[in-house]
This record gives structure tokens, sequence and C-alpha cells, in this order.
């Protein structure tokens, strides 16, 4: 997937058994597509606050992404958790605007409207491992610190959870719902697993033998040196050898290198100027 490492859990094969046992597999595949899209919207905001889309995790009600964002300050990771639910309600809209255009088409995109409005709306819940509890986290983190935002984070999982499972005992006298156990199964996983993992990773361009043999371009661009390492991480191609040449007011005054850019990546504050390190 373009660079992005695909990996499947085991509770999401449980998750696409029951669905086709349920005759419901077709459903079951659309919203495995709305997941990797959700995902991929994160990626791509990510991306402009100078980190990469690592490794996306299938899991039933949706993926994770591997990698940590530490560093980052508290609006940036709002900005990404939410990127991958607006993403969802923009297609999810898309199709609704379609339907006033070609009503006949909604007897074929009614289910794809509905998995991404779904998955949107699911991912406002303020828990982990869902994007409203990534969101609660940074605006936590920034009034308490991060240990006890990570606290206070998975208080709230466990009282969802009391409550998801309060809610599959009620369907045990009527109709049981396994939908709900699977949820629950998926949220004390994301929330109590291994966090740091389930996030995203630093943006690096270092050069690798198998980009050179195929060949590669140079980019040379030039930014003031009152730009951030930020702002520079989000106009580099990592499909490209990257220079940035550094200017004042009135000339030059420093020349990144490949190297320089990858130690500068590696050991910088991302929101400090470039000055700082010419």
């Amino acid at each position: 997937m373009g660079g992005i490492n695909l990996s499947v859990h085991p509770l999401f094969f449980v998750f696409g058994f029951y669905y086709a046992l349920t005759g419901k597999i077709f459903i079951f595949i659309i919203y495995t597509v709305c997941a990797v899209i959700h995902e991929l919207g994160h990626s791509i905001v990510a991306a402009n606050a100078g980190y990469r889309l690592n490794k996306i995790t299938l899991m039933p009600f949706g993926a994770v992404v591997s990698g940590n964002i530490d560093g980052l300050k508290p609006q940036d990771e709002i900005k990404i958790a939410l990127a991958g639910p607006f993403l969802n309600l923009a297609i999810g809209l898309f199709f609704v605007a379609t339907w006033w255009i070609y009503p006949e088409s909604y007897a074929f995109t009614d289910v794809v409207a509905e998995a991404n409005f779904s998955m949107a709306l699911v991912n406002f819940i303020p828990t982990a491992p869902l994007d409203g509890g990534w969101v609660v986290s940074a605006l936590l983190k920034d009034k308490f610190g991060e240990k006890k935002a990570q606290k206070l984070v998975k208080i709230l999982c466990v009282v969802f959870s009391i409550l998801l499972a309060a809610g599959f005992i009620l369907t045990m006298f009527s109709e049981c719902n396994l939908s709900l156990l699977l949820f629950l199964l998926f949220v004390l996983f994301g929330a109590f697993g291994k966090n740091k993992e389930n996030r995203y990773i630093k943006l690096y361009t270092a050069l690798t033998v198998e980009k050179l043999k195929r060949g590669m371009d140079i980019k040379r661009q030039a930014l003031h040196q009152s730009a951030t390492v930020k702002k520079m991480l989000s106009i580099l191609d990592i499909n490209a050898v990257n220079e940035i040449v550094v200017y004042d007011d009135q000339k030059r005054v420093g020349y990144l290198t490949e190297s320089a850019i990858n130690d500068l990546i590696e050991k910088g504050d991302i929101y400090a100027p470039l000055s700082k390190y010419i």
C-alpha cells in the first residue's frame, strides 16, 4: 500500500466470520474499506505535521495505526484525530448529495453512506482507542500532564466498557447482539494495549539503496530562517533527495543537506525555527 504495512488483528477475522454467517459479508467489506480510508485521512493531516502512517492494523469496527507522536502540541494531535471522522463525514455527505442529482444511485450507495456516517459518529465517542478519546487525551494532557491524562482517559474507557457490557447482557434476554461484545473487546484492546504503538511515526527521508537504484529526483527548496522545522517537514518529498536553502530577509544564511535534514528530524524540536539549527 504505497509503503504502508497492512496487518490484520485476529478479532478482525472473528468479526468477518460472524458477518459471513449472518449473510452480511458485503457490508463487512464496505466497512473495512471505510476504516482504511478513515486511517488514511489521519495520515494526510499527520504528514503536514511531519509524521507519516507506518502501519494499519485492521480490527472490528475500525483500524489502528502504529508509531508515536510524542512532541506534538495538543492542537496538532486534535487535528490528526479529527481528520479521520471528518473524511468519513465528507464521503457520506458526497453520496447524500449524489442522491439529489441521481436518485437511482441510492440503491447502490446507501450502505456506503451509512458505513461512513457510522464510522464518523462512533469515532466521536470520547474514549480510547476511538478518535474522540485521543481528542480528550490531548485536551487533558495540556491541562494535567500526560500521565494523569492517560489515567483519566482509561477511567472513561472503563466506564464506557461497563455500559457496553451491560448493553450486551441485556440483549441476551432477547436477541443476542454479538456486535456489542466485539465492540467491547475492540475498545478494551485499544485502550489498554500498547498505546504508543497505535499512533504515528516521524517522517524520515533517509536514502535507501532500493530508491537510488530506481532513480531519485533532487528537490531543492528555500525557506526563511523563521520557518519552523514542522513547516520544513510539511514540504519534504519522501521520494526525492531533499535539500533546503535557508534565507534571512536579504541573503542565504544556511543550507541543509539530506543528511542534515534527517538529523534535524530525529533530534530537533519540530516547533523551533530553522535559525536555531543553522
